[in-house]
């Protein structure tokens, strides 16, 4: 980890990005940390740290935790079933090429 203050980056950002695939770049002002460079590997990763700090979604998630503490979950096996009868019904939408059909059917 490496600890640079906000002037030290602005200076010479290319460089402190590149220290960044090494590990996090801690971003301080006046002492105190601001923020963090990281490293993505993917847009995934980009997706998953910003979905991490999505208060819509953690308020959504929160809400299924209280439900589950209250007993009002979804067992296992009804969530799967659940879970593939989405996947044909979304399959089933799909043509032979796996492309939506554009609400026409096609006759080969």
């Amino acid at each position: 980890m490496k600890i640079a203050t906000q002037n030290e980056v602005a200076a010479d950002f290319a460089k402190y990005v590149q220290a960044a695939k090494t590990g996090p770049v801690v971003v301080t002002s006046q002492g105190k940390p601001v923020a963090v460079l990281l490293t993505s590997e993917s847009e995934e990763d980009v997706e998953r740290l910003l979905m991490g700090h999505s208060r819509e979604l953690q308020a959504i998630l929160e809400a299924a935790r209280k439900r589950f503490r209250e007993g009002r979950g979804i067992p296992h096996e009804t969530f799967w079933k659940q879970v593939e009868a989405e996947n044909a019904r979304k399959t089933s939408k799909r043509g032979p090429t796996g492309r939506k059909r554009n609400g026409r059917d096609r006759t080969a």
